[in-house]
């Protein structure tokens, strides 16, 4: 199909060039992103978001989050300089967040607070440990799916809080929903759900469709995917006996126009022209998968050699394979939950940006190399790179990952998401001094990226150990335009690691389901081949000692965890835990 067609869809639109926008709300913003008919980003505009954190508590408001949606989509088109007809597909991608809203739309709060604004629990809180480790306690063959057990940020664990903690909320919510899905239901009136969301983050077994229907990726079908004895097993039966009404009765492929394109009232709101095709969503680490998965210089290695790596507050580690490959600790498989006929398994870090953030501003000298950030128009992290290169100048210094000899870091501030899958995890830091100057905390933020990157190895190692073949990373995301982080994640893995030509993969995921919603493409794959393209390629260091060196690192690394078990088992004894 050819990508440069021109000819208009909804009511009376007048398209003088094919602009597609991509949507995507992240956990401290909302952003908007237009692209051409090559996939070429012409402008953004982002938008704050704002967000309610109290410990394991962090909610946000549905409403301020469409309102910062429309001013950036207004600023994006703008900066643009595109007008709202040149507007020939829209799609959505969000935070894997859950929203609650009642049978008129509007907010039901999810908040102790009972403030009725806060009516999105983010994708990060962890209120729902317990409900959680209940649900896996089941055994249920939905577990199986989803690497042998759900996690407190899926949303069946927080759907049994909300109804065990707050009944009144529980009683008057019409809609749950998944924070892309609520943005696109918002956008167009359809309710029609995502296989992504709903497969990735519900327990729905999307590979139910194959059975009825090989070509339903231009279709919505009544959900076929839900396990009635699942929900009846966890205490959420009501769910089940309501038809599936509150969580989807319809469910499509990503990039499915959705009703009659944008309504009215969001068209206004928006800027943009009534009838404008809307794709069904993605989640925003899966937006990102498809911004870049078909972005390699050489067409000659398989889809299903590589994984993507969306790294932003948290880092997802999305692979795809033609067949089902059950991994434990690892989610999925999902069928169909990003490419379309494909197997999805996906792995991830809960803090990873959040945890870099998190030890620069804990630390000392931050305030100083902040102050000298501002000063010299740079961001902090480009003097920390700084610092490290000259650290690393040093005759007596290698190379620059020896810096970190004698400290050592375990990233699992945030519990472990893989391949461990265990959210009571926690971080460790070995080789610590009283330093407190630029030059130490230069040091800890290797130690951290070093950390992160020994995670990620974890992940492909574990995965290939079942059966996949990864042997491709491609980065995108805010920490992919580190120097640091880059280098570290290919030398630590022996990947090499492909970047996007579009640093704005989300976005460009985003707007590739706005393109095959207005069928400017025939589906999501072959979009991604028009208007993916590769940029930089940072190659691992085949020097003997850097792999040696690595190698000895990571069995410290992995030693950390292992000593972590024994001191909580011994302590839990004495305690009688």
């Amino acid at each position: 199909m050819d990508p440069s067609n021109s000819s208009g869809y909804g009511r009376g639109l007048s398209i003088a060039r094919s602009v597609y926008l991509g949507i995507d709300v992240g956990t401290g913003s909302a952003r908007a992103g237009v692209f051409n008919h090559s996939g070429r980003l012409l402008a953004t505009a982002s938008s704050p978001l704002q967000m309610w954190k109290d410990g394991d508590f962090v909610e946000q408001s549905s409403t301020d989050i469409w309102h910062a949606v429309c001013a950036a989509v207004k600023a994006a088109c703008e900066n643009a300089a595109v007008s709202s007809s040149e507007v020939c597909g829209i799609g959505f991608a969000a935070t894997c967040s859950l929203v609650a809203i009642g049978a008129d739309d509007n907010p039901v709060s999810v908040s102790i607070s009972g403030d009725a604004r806060r009516n999105v629990i983010v994708w990060m809180d962890h209120r729902a440990v317990d409900q959680a480790k209940r649900i896996n306690a089941t055994g249920s063959p939905v577990l199986q799916f989803a690497g042998g057990g759900l996690s407190p940020e899926m949303e069946p664990p927080k759907l049994l809080w909300v109804k065990e903690n707050l009944p009144e909320s529980w009683a008057v919510a019409f809609r749950w929903m998944d924070l892309s899905d609520w943005l696109t239901y918002r956008a167009t009136g359809d309710d029609t759900r995502s296989l992504c969301t709903t497969v990735c983050k519900w327990g729905y077994l999307g590979h139910a469709h194959l059975q009825h229907q090989s070509n339903s990726d231009t279709v919505a079908m009544e959900a076929c995917g839900w396990d009635d004895v699942f929900w009846q097993e966890i205490g959420l039966s009501d769910l089940v006996e309501g038809q599936y009404t509150k969580i989807g009765r319809y469910v499509a492929f990503p990039g499915h126009p959705l009703g009659n394109g944008l309504s009215a009232l969001a068209a206004k709101e928006l800027g943009l022209l009534e009838g404008t095709p809307v794709g069904t969503a993605l989640i925003d680490a899966h937006a990102g998968g498809v911004g870049v998965m078909e972005g390699v210089p050489s067409k000659d290695e398989s889809i299903t050699e590589r994984m993507v790596l969306v790294c932003g507050t948290s880092t997802c580690h999305m692979a795809v394979s033609p067949e089902k490959v059950f991994i434990p600790g690892v989610w999925g498989p999902y069928w169909s939950a990003m490419v379309p006929g494909f197997w999805l398994t996906e792995g991830g870090q809960s803090a990873t940006g959040a945890l870099i953030d998190h030890l620069i501003s804990s630390h000392p000298a931050s305030s100083v190399l902040l102050e000298r950030a501002k000063l010299q128009k740079t961001s902090i992290y480009e003097l920390l790179n700084e610092i490290l290169d000259t650290l690393a100048s040093h005759p007596d210094v290698l190379f620059q990952g020896a810096l970190t000899r004698n400290l050592h870091l375990l990233a699992d501030f945030h519990g472990n998401r893989s391949p461990l899958a265990n959210p009571d995890a926690r971080g460790v830091i070995s080789g610590l001094s009283l330093d407190d100057d630029p030059r130490s905390l230069a040091l800890l933020y290797l130690a951290a990226i070093q950390g992160i990157a020994y995670g990620t190895r974890h992940i492909v190692e574990h995965c290939n150990s079942h059966g996949l073949q990864i042997k491709t990373l491609l980065a995108c995301g805010g920490l992919s335009k580190n120097k640091v982080y880059l280098q570290q994640h290919a030398d630590i893995t022996g990947c090499s690691v492909i970047l996007p030509r579009e640093k704005e993969s989300v976005l460009l995921g985003a707007a590739i389901l706005g393109a095959v919603a207005a069928k400017k493409f025939h589906n999501v794959k072959e979009a991604m081949e028009a208007l993916n393209a590769p940029g930089l390629v940072v190659e691992p260091s085949r020097h003997d000692t850097v792999q040696k060196y690595h190698d000895a690192k990571y069995k410290i690394f992995r030693s950390l965890y292992d000593q972590q078990v024994v001191y909580r088992q011994q302590l839990d004894a004495v305690l009688g835990c």
